[in-house]
C-alpha cells in the first residue's frame, strides 16, 4: 500500500470507487477465425503492431475497445494503457476501465501506472501476478477535485508525447543504422568517398569469394587473423558488490554500447583474477557468446572493467580497425554464421574457438576506418537520443511522484 500521510486536503478513494472494471470476453480457441474483430490478447498489449487472432461470433458491447479506451491487464503481466490501435474486442485477464463521474479517465491512467508495482506487490501468485477485483477495493489513493486531475493529466500527457517523439526518432535511427550497415558490409566506401554502385549498377568493382560477392579489392579473413588477442571469461561467479569495477555481463550489452550504471561490481581483489588473461583496454571489444542475448558486439571505453560470464574479449591488431571489427561482428550476416547449425534451443551456446574462425570480409585499413566513422556517427545520434528518453522518463517519475501524491498542488 502506498504511504497515505501528508495527501493535504486530498480525499483517499479506493480504485474501485474511480472506475468500473470490465472483464475481458472468455474466447474459446474454436471460435477463432481467420477474418472477424482483432481479439486484444496480453502479448497485444507488448505488440500491438503483431498478429491477432480474430472472432466473427457475438460478445457483451461493454468488451469491445476502440482508441481512447482504458485498458488494464490484472494477470500476468500487469499494465495499463490507453488504446490506440483500432477497433478490436477485449479478451480475458484484461479489464476495460471506464472513468465514474467525477473522475478523469486519463488520471486514472496514470494513478493505476503509477501505483502498478504496489499493487504488482501485494498481488497473488509468485510466478503469475493476478489482482483480485477484492484487492482494488481495498487499495486506496489520493485524488484531487476533476479540475486538478485534468490539470495533472495534461502536464504528464506532455511528457508522454516528448518520450514518444523521441522512441520514434530512435526507432528512424535504428533503421537508418541497419540500412547502412547493409550498405557499408556488401558495397563499401570507393575511392571518391562515396559508397560503391551496387554490383548490379556494376559488376565489374565485385568478385565472388568464398562468403559471398564482396568488392574486387577486398580480401576475407577469420576473427582470429584480425586480432591480436582472444581470449574467454573466467568460468566463475565472482561477488559482486554495490561499488567497485563493472564486470560486464550479457544484460549490460547492447550493441555498440556498454550498460555501465546498470552493471554489477567487483572489488580490486577479484578484478585482478577476472583479468589474469587479459586485461581489457579501449578499443577491446566485448562479445556474447552464450544464452538468448547471443550475439552482441560491445566496445570497451577507457572506464575500467572485466569480464562476467556468457562472454569474450577480442583485440584488433594494429592492421584492423576496431569500429570496423565492432560493427562486423554485429552485422546480421555475423550473427547467420555464428548461429549456423545451433538449432532451436532456449540457451545457445558457441565457442571461442568457433567465433574465432567465423570470416569477414575485409577492406583496406583506411577503407575499415570510414566505415567504422560512418557508423559510429549514426552510433553517436542514437546514444544522445537515449540518454534524452532516460532523462525524460526521469522526469516524469518525478514528477508523477509530486503530482500523484498530493506533493506538489
Amino acid at each position: 500500500m502506498p504511504d497515505l500521510q501528508n495527501f493535504g486536503d486530498w480525499p483517499l478513494y479506493a480504485l474501485s470507487d474511480i472506475a468500473h472494471y470490465h472483464n475481458g470476453f472468455a474466447f474459446k480457441p474454436k471460435d477463432w477465425s481467420e477474418d472477424g474483430v482483432r481479439i486484444i490478447r496480453i502479448e497485444q498489449l507488448n505488440n500491438p503492431d503483431g498478429p491477432y487472432d480474430r472472432f466473427t461470433g457475438t460478445y457483451p458491447s461493454i468488451n469491445h475497445i476502440d482508441d481512447g479506451d482504458l485498458i488494464f491487464s490484472w494477470s500476468a503481466t500487469l499494465k495499463v494503457l490507453i488504446w490506440k490501435h483500432g477497433s478490436c474486442v477485449l479478451n480475458q485477464h484484461l479489464f476495460r476501465v471506464d472513468e465514474k463521474e467525477g473522475f478523469d479517465k486519463q488520471y486514472i491512467y496514470y494513478i493505476l501506472d503509477y501505483h502498478m508495482d504496489s499493487l504488482a506487490g501485494s498481488s497473488h501468485g509468485s510466478t503469475m501476478k493476478h489482482i483480485k477485483r477484492g484487492e482494488l477495493q481495498k487499495y486506496r489513493v489520493p485524488i484531487p477535485s476533476p479540475n486538478k486531475q485534468k490539470k495533472i493529466a495534461i502536464i504528464l500527457q506532455t511528457i508522454d508525447r516528448a518520450i514518444a517523439h523521441t522512441e520514434a526518432l530512435i526507432e528512424k535511427y535504428h533503421q537508418i543504422k541497419a540500412g547502412l550497415m547493409h550498405d557499408l558490409f556488401t558495397r563499401g566506401i570507393g575511392a571518391d568517398g562515396k559508397l560503391r554502385p551496387t554490383r548490379e549498377e556494376a559488376p565489374e568493382l565485385y568478385q565472388e569469394s568464398a562468403i559471398g560477392w564482396i568488392p574486387k579489392d577486398w580480401n576475407w579473413e577469420i576473427v582470429a587473423d584480425l586480432c591480436s588477442q582472444v581470449v574467454d571469461c573466467p568460468h566463475s561467479t565472482p561477488t559482486y558488490r554495490d561499488l567497485g569495477i563493472p564486470c560486464i555481463r550479457t544484460a549490460d550489452m547492447e550493441v555498440g554500447e556498454l550498460l555501465l550504471e546498470q552493471a554489477y561490481c567487483v572489488d580490486e581483489k577479484d578484478y585482478k583474477i577476472r583479468t589474469q588473461r587479459l586485461v581489457p583496454k579501449e578499443g577491446d571489444i566485448i562479445y556474447s557468446r552464450e544464452g538468448e542475448r547471443l550475439g552482441i558486439a560491445s566496445p570497451v571505453g577507457v572506464e575500467k572493467v572485466c569480464l562476467g560470464q556468457r562472454v569474450m574479449l577480442l583485440r584488433p591488431d594494429s592492421n584492423t580497425d576496431p569500429s570496423f571489427l565492432l560493427w562486423s561482428m554485429n552485422h546480421i550476416d555475423f550473427y547467420r554464421r555464428v548461429v549456423r547449425g545451433l538449432g532451436a534451443t532456449t540457451s545457445p551456446h558457441v565457442n571461442v574457438g568457433d567465433i574465432k574462425a567465423i570470416p569477414i570480409s575485409v577492406p583496406t585499413y583506411s577503407e575499415q576506418v570510414l566505415i567504422g566513422e560512418k557508423i559510429n556517427a549514426v552510433q553517436g545520434v542514437l546514444n544522445r537520443e537515449k540518454s534524452f528518453r532516460s532523462k525524460l522518463q526521469q522526469k516524469k517519475n518525478g514528477l508523477m511522484h509530486d503530482l500523484l501524491t498530493g506533493k506538489v498542488a
